[in-house]
């Protein structure tokens, strides 16, 4: 096999995990019969993890880093990790080591076997997580399929094998809220999946807390459907309808004398928060699209990259 293999990891205040990941990382590729090299991104991280990467690249010529101004996010640090690869095929995988990074023979070998472009990685299991990590993210890929005009695999995600084609047409998406896995569906071509056990997380603490994962649900939801913008159509066309019944209900009461003129007040209360909360509601999401929008207009970069290292071009070069 004459093709090359770019690993692709983002890294945020990943000292406690970073050399076993690397280690673990350089035994299994150096097992391929293919060219290698890993992309370590070191995503704004305040702890060591700069200094030990740095560690390897001094003893390993196959190891790049690209290092941000800050701390941008792990969608914007994979998009510049496939902004920055070059070779045939891209393997995205966390530094945690919760996707084995022993398993890339068997991706190598599925995506050439099968003549697919991608294969996603889908959890059988998830070890070391709570049951509201468990039922929250079942909950969370099941709706966004619900919403999305798109069919996005359940139960998966970043950690999957992309070829060229996929990495070339990706580069050429200039949205800003990337949702990665969602854009990788999007694109289309053939897409296999890969089923494994996904391991606990070998040392540290996530960095996927509650508010970055709701964060990212909004992202996925709003960049991959308008439908929740036809659900408040609606709610709203739904509140009209109830208005105009209860308000004929009403006149009518008046006029045969089922109704007084001093009885109705829970009714009302409930009613007047109710088509409050419809509009609000309504607000708050048209306001998301609105939002969505603003970040596009402002085309500022996903990222700037303070420092690249073992890149033949400038350091001081922006990405998109």
């Amino acid at each position: 096999m004459n093709k090359s293999l770019s690993v692709i990891v983002p890294c945020f205040n990943e000292e406690e995990v970073i050399v076993e990941s690397y280690r673990r990382l350089q035994l299994v590729l150096s097992t391929l019969q293919l060219k290698s090299e890993i992309i370590f991104i070191n995503d704004g991280s305040t702890d060591n993890t700069e200094s030990i990467l740095t560690g390897f690249l001094k003893s390993d010529k196959t190891v790049k880093i690209i290092s941000f101004s800050r701390n941008f996010g792990h969608q914007k640090a994979v998009t510049a990790g496939l902004n920055n690869c070059s070779s045939d095929m891209a393997l995205i995988i966390d530094a945690d080591l919760q996707d084995p990074p022993e398993l890339i023979p068997e991706m190598i070998e599925t995506l050439e076997k099968s003549n697919a472009q991608v294969v996603y990685c889908v959890r059988k299991t998830r070890k070391g997580e709570g049951i509201f990590k468990k039922i929250s993210a079942k909950l969370f890929y099941r709706t966004l399929n619900f919403f999305s005009e798109v069919r996005l695999p359940v139960d998966t995600g970043d950690f999957r094998l992309i070829d060229r084609t996929i990495i070339d047409e990706f580069n050429k998406l200039n949205e800003k809220g990337k949702y990665i896995r969602g854009l990788i569906s999007w694109v289309g071509f053939k897409q296999v999946p890969f089923y494994y056990e996904r391991e606990a997380r070998f040392a540290g603490e996530t960095k996927y807390p509650f508010a970055k994962m709701l964060k990212l649900a909004t992202t996925s939801l709003l960049y991959f459907s308008t439908k929740p913008l036809r659900v408040a159509t609606t709610l709203g066309f739904i509140s009209v309808v109830i208005a105009l019944g209860l308000a004929i209900w009403s006149i009518l009461g008046k006029i045969i004398g089922y109704t007084h003129a001093d009885s109705g007040w829970t009714s009302l209360f409930v009613l007047i928060i109710f088509f409050g909360g419809v509009q609000l509601l309504t607000i708050g999401i048209v306001g998301a699209y609105i939002g969505n929008l603003f970040d596009e207009i402002k085309n500022r970069p996903e990222y700037i990259i303070r420092k690249k290292e073992n890149f033949e071009i400038k350091n001081d070069e922006r990405s998109k």
